[in-house]
């Protein structure tokens, strides 16, 4: 599948982490997910996932999770008339095969950079990445879940119900350990040090559930909070760019209010 052609206006969002919650609670987080998709079908506003849409999600050859079939179902719909939807992998979500990609979302397990109305911007889940480049390493337990060969034997080792029931007890128990102020910093340094290093002008991640937006001399950076605790997100159109809450009662976007 061709890599996307981001047009404005476009909306960024992450951490959803549909399947870590109770019924009752992935249910209202799916179905506020589904009326957002339905608010940027209606507005022709592009979408970009910039990972753990899923709390857990590991393929097998014809077995999928069963996680969110509805959101699934719409997003195919809009990926029909508006697609392919970027979707960034995170560190709980990565281990897929070819389903997404069927769905009509454009998969991809690093970053993606491109050039929005002359901008250079960055996206990425913010768990790390595996070019040396960049100067973000993963933790050591993120290389070895993201490392095929081990996909490759759990697969081998386990069925697909072991192995996805096994996914969703570790994805919850590793999940508190993705946010926190320390991983904020250590995002909020990176980013600074990429903005004056290099041509890029904005960078966009979520993984450390923080949502905020920094302004440096070079550019600027935002974490894109959760969509399953905060409902953020960030919006870019043609008057700038911005952290916005999706608010399903109102069935629109407004401007996230922070302190940082």
């Amino acid at each position: 599948m061709n890599k996307p052609a981001l047009q404005s206006p476009v909306l960024f969002v992450s951490d959803a982490h549909l399947g870590g919650f109770s019924e009752e609670e992935n249910e209202r987080i799916e179905s506020d997910f589904i009326q957002l998709i339905n608010y940027c079908q209606r507005n022709q506003i592009q979408l970009a996932i910039l990972g753990d849409l899923f709390d857990y999600w590991m393929e097998y050859p014809g077995v999928v999770p069963d996680l969110a079939r509805h959101l699934l179902d719409r997003f195919e719909s809009y990926n029909n008339e508006l697609g392919p939807t970027l979707y960034i992998t995170g560190n709980h979500d990565n281990w897929t095969l070819d389903h997404l990609t069927n769905r009509g979302f454009y998969v991809e397990h690093e970053q993606h950079t491109f050039t929005l109305n002359g901008d250079t911007i960055m996206t990425l889940h913010g768990d790390g990445l595996a070019d040396n480049r960049y100067d973000l390493k993963r933790p050591f337990m993120h290389q070895i879940l993201r490392n095929k060969h081990f996909i490759a034997l759990f697969r081998s080792l386990f069925s697909p119900k072991t192995g996805i029931k096994l996914m969703k007890y570790f994805s919850r128990l590793t999940r508190q350990f993705d946010e926190g102020p320390r991983k904020a910093d250590k995002l909020n340094q990176w980013a600074a040090e990429q903005l004056n290093d290099t041509e890029i002008d904005i960078i966009l991640c979520g993984h450390d559930h923080i949502p905020r937006q920094k302004q440096f001399t070079f550019g600027t950076y935002i974490n894109l909070g959760t969509f399953c605790h905060h409902r953020t997100m960030v919006y870019y159109n043609n008057d700038g760019i911005s952290l916005v809450n999706w608010e399903p009662e109102m069935q629109s976007l407004t401007q996230f209010e922070t302190t940082t």
